[in-house]
């Protein structure tokens, strides 16, 4: 009669063993990220081999007595804690000068004035004559919603930009991006671990556009949306109120829940305020087949053909000493 009980027993100290384990072992993998990303040399060594330390302390404790063990794997955790919310971010830092500035956002009824709006000229995907603006924008002449992709590699995974366009010609793309220093260059685990603030870009699509199509060469594709005046004015806010934001508090971009997926989201809840989750919200590569989906565009175009349509990297190519925003929108919707 006491053999189940026993072997209940043995199975529940098995399953205790490997969850220990697991904790343990994705804990060292985490920190070792993160201490590789903020600390280097001596100090990068020294905070590993402390780690493994107490991590092998912690195991040892565990097969004396359970309790001390999850005891020292708690405290391990809360040391490592510590250090980690001391990294905060920060507005002043030597940044890479295309994010010197976030965009300012200052609301005076229906009238938006945006300060630091990116309007420079791109020789290359490095240099630039650079200028920074104020623009002011009439929220009641709001007329037009495009959503930009930009792929540079994986297609699955594009950057997500927003244009807006106004009655009086006037046409400013918001574009949520890592805000570099200027030693630095962007990669996935930095962007995991603190290593990037996060910065709002508003800018002329001249500058924003050019740079992608002419200079980095990446496959963009211009999508008009389908909203109504009430749709554009929230979605606009929306960036409105993360540039205030980050104006009161600065915020690190993160990989997974800081970046462009801010756009996207934005984006699907004001077409959708009661949508589901979806795949295509995570790998923006496939963002325009959800839009679709959701009644987000006009006419009634099999999204392979509208994704084809879309395409602006050859027509801003070939374009030279013409009106920029209007060319690269000839045939959007026609074969």
């Amino acid at each position: 009669m006491t053999f189940p009980a026993l072997t209940l027993a043995s199975f529940g100290r098995f399953c205790g063993h490997v969850l220990f384990f697991v904790l343990a072992l994705a804990g060292v993998f985490w920190t070792w990220g993160a201490m590789s990303v903020h600390l280097a040399g001596v100090v990068l060594n020294t905070a590993v081999v402390a780690l493994v330390g107490a991590t092998i302390v912690a195991t040892v404790l565990r097969f004396r007595a359970r309790r001390l063990g999850w005891m020292g794997l708690v405290v391990t955790a809360a040391a490592v804690g510590i250090w980690y919310q001391g990294i905060t971010p920060s507005q002043d830092r030597d940044w890479a000068f295309d994010v010197a500035h976030g965009v300012g956002a200052d609301v005076d009824g229906d009238l938006v004035t945006l300060s630091n709006v990116r309007n420079f000229t791109w020789h290359d995907a490095a240099q630039a004559d650079q200028s920074w603006e104020a623009r002011t924008v009439d929220l009641d002449q709001l007329d037009s919603v495009d959503m930009l992709t930009s792929v540079w590699d994986n297609p699955d995974i594009a950057h997500l930009m927003v244009s807006f366009g106004f009655a009086d010609g006037q046409r400013v793309v918001f574009s949520v991006e890592t805000r570099k220093e200027s030693h630095e260059s962007f990669n996935v685990k930095g962007g995991f671990f603190r290593q990037f603030e996060l910065v709002l870009v508003a800018a002329t699509e001249e500058d924003i556009i050019k740079l992608r199509t002419n200079h980095r060469q990446e496959d963009v594709r211009l999508y008009p949306v389908k909203l109504n005046a009430q749709q554009r004015r929230d979605l606009f806010m929306s960036y409105v109120d993360l540039a205030q934001d980050l104006q009161a508090k600065p915020a690190f971009y993160n990989t997974l829940t800081a970046n462009c997926t801010t756009t996207v989201y934005g984006l699907a809840q004001v077409i959708k305020p009661d949508m589901s989750p979806d795949w295509r919200l995570v790998l923006s590569g496939h963002l325009p087949g959800y839009v679709d989906a959701l009644g987000g565009f006009d006419g009634d175009i099999p999204i392979e053909k509208r994704i084809k349509l879309a395409g602006i990297t050859q027509k801003s190519l070939a374009l030279n000493n013409v009106a920029f925003s209007t060319a690269i929108r000839s045939n959007l919707e026609q074969p």
